[in-house]
């Protein structure tokens, strides 16, 4: 699995309430969480996978995206990540878009990168940097394929979201950017990460990430 996940300001759980706090407060009873405590889809394997493609290409928006090419050895795979629902729709394409910027940015070796200020704003945008630029100072990259699933996507507002997803890196790893040889780690629940965004929609039309936690080993998330 992938050894690192994205900083945090704050622990994980009172990242969550400040999120939802910022947004506007909510309930996310209504948005198909469980009570197991499992989000809705986590332990499913027949939801539709889309592929990132390479390069990413723009979708339909107000703003032209960046174009981001990941390489041949890095794959993204987004289950189930289209409600049908226009403006959710929006907010998780521009989640995976910046998904796909940073781990380009970070097989690319830190290098500067206009998508990564285009998808990420505020603290998010500075936790981002760091760790990208992380990699670079560690001689790492990434390889393999992540899974990323059961996204919920709770509206305050008509500006901003709240988008909580999983993340399965089993099949996901750093590897010596000298020697190209990956850390195939084994798999455990860590390989399994709960990540908690906040996007807001600026003048452009692009839903950038302006907080972000994550949490390994989240029981939402885990087999």
């Amino acid at each position: 699995m992938k050894r690192r996940t994205l900083p945090v300001v704050a622990a994980f759980a009172t990242t969550a309430a400040l999120l939802l706090t910022a947004c506007g407060g909510g309930d996310n009873s209504s948005d198909g969480s469980q009570d197991n405590g499992k989000i809705a889809g986590a332990d499913e394997s027949g939801g539709k996978k889309e592929n990132s493609p390479s390069p990413t290409a723009p979708q339909d928006g107000a703003a032209d995206h960046p174009a981001v090419r990941l390489p041949a050895d890095v794959k993204n795979v987004y289950e189930s990540w289209k409600t049908g629902d226009p403006v959710k729709d929006a907010a998780l394409a521009d989640a995976r878009r910046r998904i796909d910027a940073t781990d380009a940015a970070i097989a690319n070796g830190g290098s500067e990168s206009e998508a990564i200020p285009f998808y990420y704003k505020g603290e998010a945008l500075v936790g981002a940097a760091e760790w990208i630029s992380g990699f670079k100072k560690d001689g790492l990259s990434i390889t393999g394929t992540t899974r990323y699933y059961a996204p919920q996507v709770t509206e305050h507002g008509k500006t901003a979201v709240s988008v909580l997803y999983c993340a399965d890196e089993s099949k996901a790893y750093t590897k010596n950017r000298k020697t190209g040889k990956p850390d195939k780690t084994p798999v455990t629940d860590k390989s399994y990460v709960l990540y908690n965004t906040r996007l807001d929609k600026n003048k452009q039309g692009v839903w950038q990430t302006t907080m972000l936690s994550s949490q390994r080993g989240n029981a939402k998330c885990t087999p």
